[in-house]
């Protein structure tokens, strides 16, 4: 089970600390995902932590702004957004699955909105 908390309204130029908590599963066999839905968009892969390399993978529109980290002891995982911008807006959701980043999510959490405003 994955749960997020963390979402909010922020103007652009903000910050966000998103959070997902992570019951039934470890970061050691799972790759860790931050995605986002924005209102009639698909679902995009935002960032990731690879449980194969130890690398964490971001996508361009938020390479530098966003920070994923993890608490292993607290099977909790981050997604810090940093200088926010309307475009940011979305639910986001955090995935895990065993294929590895950006692959098929076999657990996913109910989401978190964020909404940035200009």
């Amino acid at each position: 089970q994955l749960v997020e908390s963390g979402g909010g309204l922020v103007q652009a130029g903000g910050s966000l600390r998103l959070s997902c908590a992570a019951s039934g599963l470890t970061f050691d066999t799972y790759a860790i995902g931050w995605y986002r839905q924005a209102s009639g968009k698909d679902r995009e892969g935002v960032s990731c932590m690879s449980s194969s390399d130890n690398n964490t993978y971001y996508i361009d529109s938020v390479e530098g702004r966003f920070t994923m980290s993890s608490d292993s002891a607290k099977n909790i995982v981050y997604l810090q957004m940093n200088n926010l911008k309307p475009e940011d807006t979305a639910v986001y959701y955090c995935g895990a699955g065993v294929r590895g980043c950006f692959a098929y999510v076999e657990v996913w959490g109910q989401g978190t909105l964020v909404t940035v405003s200009s």
